[in-house]
């Protein structure tokens, strides 16, 4: 078996046709066909059939389906440990959730990172439903967000910081003085951040409580952006309680008290379990319960050009 069949076939089972795999590998399908010929030749099995329903994996592709994925993660954390050895650096690679990688991450990055001069972390921002996937391939190294509903039997979940989602308005919006209903929560405008595009998460779960419409919703890049739109009196913001603490203080922004809210959610560190965990994210896995680490986060200190990469969200209108 060569990567590149398992990878062919591997595709094949995530996506659910050759013809999507092929498209996801940017070959021909021909060459997806081919790979997988070979994988049935030389394991002795069909490995799945087409019906009208999709493909029909048989017991042996079903269990060739999990071990592609381990071999390939395999195969992939291999050359980043030989190119981290030749470099003489180590990498960290964390999925984060919206909220997460905007809120906490940029504090406990910079004093992460900062223990140790041969260290690099990049987060990227991922739907949390995509966590177990990324970090079984080891495609990443961490995940971290919402406690999953199910957590894989292969990885490892740790809590460390409860926090709190409120919704907040200018000082001069005709909400801030005082008690909201649902109704009025509901024809308001809404300064979102891009944790609203997501199907999960705090920020989705607000909305579908209070059954705003989506023509009463504006995405904008960062939930800063929003929170500043909403200091000029533009709408509601949702925002995590302790970013906002010293705009509350200040009265620049005012909480409002209505139903579903304030809405309480957790931050979880998801890795692989100790035996397949690297080094790098056991560490953080250990230092991301320390007080150092939670002061960190709720400061939000900023971090240094080379040791964050953060990601850039696009949204598109039609």
């Amino acid at each position: 078996m060569t990567p590149a069949q398992l990878r062919a076939f591997a595709a094949t089972v995530r996506l659910g046709s050759v013809k999507a795999a092929a498209a996801d590998l940017e070959v021909s399908e021909a060459a997806v066909s081919m790979h997988i010929a070979h994988l049935r030749k030389e394991l002795g099995d069909r490995l799945f059939t087409r019906t009208a329903n999709g493909l029909a994996f048989t017991p042996g592709g079903l269990r060739l389906a999990s071990r592609a994925a381990e071999m390939l993660g395999l195969q992939d954390r291999t050359i980043l440990e030989v190119r981290e050895a030749g470099s003489g650096r180590r990498m960290l690679r964390i999925a984060g959730s919206a909220l997460f990688a905007e809120h906490a991450a940029p504090g406990l990055i910079e004093l992460f990172a900062g223990r140790a001069d041969d260290l690099d972390v990049e987060l990227s921002v991922h739907e949390p439903q995509d966590f177990a996937p990324l970090l079984l391939t080891r495609a990443v190294d961490v995940a971290i967000g919402p406690r999953p509903a199910v957590v894989d039997d292969a990885l490892s979940c740790t809590p460390f910081l409860n926090y709190q989602v409120i919704a907040v308005v200018g000082r001069d919006h005709p909400l801030a003085a005082g008690g909201v209903t649902a109704a009025e929560l509901r024809d308001q405008t809404w300064l979102l951040g891009p944790s609203a595009v997501g199907r999960t998460g705090m920020v989705p779960a607000v909305l579908r409580r209070l059954g705003v419409p989506e023509h009463n919703q504006r995405i904008f890049q960062s939930h800063a952006a929003a929170l500043d739109e909403a200091k000029h009196g533009k709408g509601v913001a949702l925002a995590v309680a302790f970013a906002v603490a010293k705009d509350l203080a200040a009265k620049d922004l005012c909480r409002l008290a209505g139903p579903a809210l304030p809405l309480r959610g957790s931050w979880n560190l998801l890795a692989l379990k100790d035996r397949d965990v690297s080094p790098v994210a056991a560490e953080l896995r250990r230092f991301v319960t320390t007080p150092r680490a939670i002061q960190a986060m709720l400061r939000g200190a900023g971090v240094t050009a080379g040791r964050f990469r953060p990601a850039v969200h696009v949204t598109l209108w039609s």
